[in-house]
């Protein structure tokens, strides 16, 4: 579905992404895991366009994307739940969760979209119970399910998500992903950034690491976790509970 070739990114003379390559098949998870500064963002943003590559290619169901305006990709079925959520909050749940169908309403019936508003709200009761509420008025993690509730309104084929458990309870974070996780099991292809590298690595199926731009590892995330360099790099002491 996606394959990216010898990706580089730029910020000025900084080389943020070094001949990147990576693929996610359809129906798949695969998340990123790096360290901080690694360049997981910047390459969710290049996917988007939002920053221009220098240098390769990015492909989505085999048409290259990468000189593509943000508004054409979208339409293409890529959608992305930013860090930080960047959601609107003098508008309300409803208003933010619509704007996340723009592009949807001149070439589909209005029904069809309210099937979708219909949807995250089953998928996120909160949501619907605050669906006129200022979303600025909101806990984390209610911006985090609109964050997310507003990718899926735009009926994206393939749903990236950059640190979706950034700042949220440990509750919340099992909430999150499980909801990722039933997404996915209902047919939306995933490409995730997580910085708890354990609960990322149990959720998805392929994984790759970034290290100062460069993947430097990549594979089915059992095999990833059995990886001694990444146990000591990004699971920590704690490994062995998770592992029980």
């Amino acid at each position: 579905m996606l394959t990216i070739r010898n990706l580089v990114t730029c910020y000025g003379p900084i080389k943020a992404l070094k001949n990147v390559s990576l693929h996610v098949v359809k129906g798949e998870i695969v998340c990123l895991i790096g360290a901080n500064g690694a360049g997981k963002t910047t390459l969710m943003l290049s996917i988007m366009g939002i920053v221009k590559p220098k240098e390769g290619e990015i492909l989505f169901e085999d048409e290259p994307i990468h000189k593509l305006p943000t508004p054409s990709i979208v339409a293409r079925g890529i959608s992305l739940v930013p860090e930080g959520r960047q959601i609107f909050y003098p508008l309300t749940v409803e208003e933010n969760l619509e704007l996340g169908a723009y592009h949807r309403y001149k070439k589909e019936p209005k029904e069809s979209i309210r099937l979708d508003l219909e949807k995250v709200y089953e998928l996120f009761p909160r949501l619907k119970e605050r669906r006129k509420q200022l979303a600025g008025t909101l806990s984390g993690g209610e911006q985090q399910m609109l964050a997310i509730g507003r990718a899926f309104m735009a009926r994206p084929k393939l749903l990236m998500l950059d640190e979706p458990s950034l700042g949220l309870a440990p509750l919340l974070v099992d909430s999150i992903l499980k909801t990722i996780k039933s997404l996915n099991e209902e047919g939306l292809t995933i490409l995730l950034v997580e910085q708890n590298a354990r609960r990322a690595l149990e959720l998805a199926h392929r994984g790759y690491v970034l290290e100062t731009g460069k993947i430097v590892l990549q594979g089915r995330t059992e095999d990833l976790m059995a990886d001694e360099d990444i146990k000591r790099a990004y699971l920590g002491k704690d490994y062995r509970e998770f592992t029980d």
